[in-house]
């Protein structure tokens, strides 16, 4: 599994940082090396960056470089992924206008 398909809020363990050159080694400095545990934060919109915890501090990488790291779950993902889902569709059902209300 990569991290780019980790939900928000998940806790993940780093197997390894299959990306190379430049990019896998400043991801191995910033700490995704293996074993290290982290969290995902929070997703941009539109599949964009992650926002994820891992040593005590905040980075945000980008979806690709996300979906250079192979991670494994650390506790239950489908709790947070229910939960996400439940959020946005009742944010969606009660964000709606009634019929014929106009601005």
């Amino acid at each position: 599994m990569h991290l780019s398909d980790a939900p928000a809020g998940a806790s993940f363990k780093v197997i390894k940082v299959i990306l190379g050159r430049e990019v896998g080694k400043r991801l191995a400095d910033m700490g995704f090396t293996e074993d290290t545990e982290g969290a995902v934060v929070r997703q941009g919109f539109f599949r964009g960056p992650l926002q994820i915890r891992i040593r005590g501090y905040d980075i945000l990488i980008r979806r690709f470089e996300a979906a250079g790291i192979e991670v494994e779950p650390v506790g239950d993902w489908s709790a947070v992924h229910d939960a996400v889902w439940h959020f946005h569709h009742n944010h969606h059902r009660f964000n709606k206008r009634p019929k014929g209300d106009k601005e």
